[in-house]
Formats: C-alpha cells, sequence, structure tokens
C-alpha cells in the first residue's frame, strides 16, 4: 500500500466496513476480457486468524456463472463512508471512504445445507429481521457461492472534520 497511514489493520474496523458495505464488486476473466459485478453478500470474518469468506447467489447460467466455472480466481472490493473533500483550489479536492479489496478463490456450493447456510449469511447481512425459510425446490435451483478471500487490505480516507 502507497499511503501506509490509510492502511486499516484493525480487524474491528475491518468488520465495519464489512458490516457497513452492502455491495461487494467481483473481479473476473472469461473469453470476453475482464469484467466487475456487483452482488449483494453476507460474510463469516474471524478477527483471530484474519480469515474473510464471502457468500453470493445467483443464476446458475450465463456469462458470470460459467466465467465461475472457469477460473476460480476472483478479485473483490467494497466501498463505503463516501463524502466529497473540498479545498481552496481543484487539486486539493478529494473523496473520503472506506474500503475492503482482495483476492481469493470461488467456490459453488453444492449441497442444500451449504445453501441453506451460505444464503443465510446473505441474509442475516441485508434483511437481518427477515424470517429464513428456504423451499427446497429453491435451493435446488438456487447457486450460491463461497469466496475464500486470501489476502486483503482496508483502507480510509477520512473527511476533513475529523
Amino acid at each position: 500500500m502507497r499511503l501506509e497511514k490509510r492502511e486499516i489493520r484493525d480487524p474491528e474496523v475491518l468488520r465495519e466496513i464489512l458490516e457497513e458495505c452492502q455491495v461487494v464488486r467481483i473481479g473476473l476473466l472469461d473469453e470476453e476480457g475482464m469484467m466487475i459485478v456487483p452482488m449483494n453478500f453476507g460474510y463469516e470474518y474471524s478477527a483471530a486468524s484474519q480469515e474473510l469468506k464471502l457468500y453470493l447467489h445467483g443464476a446458475g447460467e450465463g456469462r458470470k456463472a460459467r466465467a465461475f466455472a472457469k477460473d476460480r480466481r476472483v478479485a473483490v472490493e467494497m466501498d463505503c463512508r463516501h463524502s466529497l473533500i473540498t479545498g481552496d483550489y481543484t487539486c486539493s479536492y478529494s473523496y473520503a471512504y472506506r474500503s475492503i479489496m482482495g483476492n481469493g478463490e470461488i467456490f459453488p456450493l453444492k449441497t442444500a445445507e451449504e445453501k441453506r447456510f451460505g444464503l443465510t449469511k446473505i441474509l442475516e447481512h441485508a434483511a437481518p429481521c427477515a424470517k429464513l425459510s428456504f423451499r427446497p425446490e429453491m435451493l435446488e435451483k438456487t447457486s450460491v457461492y463461497c469466496v475464500k478471500v486470501h489476502t486483503f487490505t482496508g483502507k480510509e480516507r477520512r473527511p476533513k472534520h475529523e
């Protein structure tokens, strides 16, 4: 990281970012080239081991699904706390944010139990008050994925008033 002063190392602040962000952007590569797909997610994060797993869902067919099947390597990015930093001249303008970026491997979850777990994590994050009930036919049709994030960094640019 070029500016070490912006790096976030505190596991609890990393957890805050995971909790606050509602969308993760998944970078992947296929025969058509690189692409970025924004997705809702759920997660498991261990501060002690710095282990991060993201859970995603989507259709089991189409470009994204084909890309996931062909090459498991993905990049991840999420960001929050956006605000403009103004200044006295144009080059002093900037942007405040918090973010997590990293890379890892994506795996399809196969069994109904694995899919239920992944979907539960997604709903716990996106809609914590939702009643969780998964019909077997829905679990069979839905593709659920786990991204095992191998490396990631947190970064923050604070607004001037902080």
